[in-house]
C-alpha cells in the first residue's frame, strides 16, 4: 500500500463533501422549474442531509485505530495528496459550488453537474478505500460508495428522461 490514510480523515473529508452536494441540490430546485427535476433535487438534497447524519455517525464509531496515523509521515506528504484528490472533487467548498450554480442553463446543466458529482465522489471514496488501513475503515468507506451509486443512477435516469422527451 503507498499511502496510509486514516478512516478518520476520510470521513471527515467526506462529511465536507457530503455538505456540499446537500448545497448545491437545494440551490439548485430554487433555479429549476421542471417539477420532475425539482423533485429529484429535493430528494437528494434530503439524503445528502441523511448522508452527513449517517457518515458523521459511521466516524464516530470507528475503532481508535482507524483515528491514528497509519505510518511516520512528519512532512505531512499524505495528508497533502488527500487534500488533493479531495481538491480535485467537482465540489470541495462553498465557492466552487456557488460558482457551478451560476453557470447553470436549464435542467439538463444542472443533471450533468449532479452526475459530476456523483462521479467525483464515488472516484475518491474508492481511492481512499484502498488507501485505507484497517477493515472496519475499508467497509465504512464502501458504504459511501454505494450510497453515490444509488444518486448517480438516479441522475442518470432522470437525465435519460429529459433527453428523450426532447426528441
Amino acid at each position: 500500500m503507498i499511502y496510509g490514510f486514516n478512516a478518520n480523515e476520510i470521513f471527515q473529508i467526506a462529511i465536507e463533501i457530503e455538505g456540499n452536494g446537500k448545497r448545491f441540490y437545494e440551490k439548485a430546485m430554487e433555479i429549476i422549474n421542471d417539477p420532475d427535476v425539482k423533485e429529484l433535487l429535493e430528494f437528494l438534497a434530503q439524503e445528502e442531509a441523511e448522508h452527513l447524519k449517517i457518515f458523521t455517525e459511521l466516524k464516530a464509531q470507528l475503532p481508535k485505530e482507524a483515528t491514528e496515523d497509519t505510518i511516520w509521515d512528519p512532512e505531512h506528504e499524505m495528508n497533502r495528496y488527500l487534500q488533493m484528490m479531495a481538491d480535485m472533487h467537482v465540489f470541495r467548498s462553498d465557492f466552487d459550488v456557488e460558482e457551478k450554480l451560476s453557470q447553470l442553463k436549464n435542467p439538463k446543466d444542472i443533471l450533468k453537474i449532479g452526475i459530476q458529482f456523483e462521479k467525483d465522489s464515488i472516484i475518491f471514496f474508492l481511492t481512499m478505500q484502498d488507501a485505507t488501513e484497517g477493515e472496519k475503515g475499508r467497509e465504512f468507506i464502501g458504504q459511501l460508495v454505494n450510497e453515490e451509486k444509488k444518486h448517480l443512477s438516479k441522475l442518470s435516469m432522470e437525465l435519460r428522461k429529459l433527453t428523450a422527451d426532447k426528441k
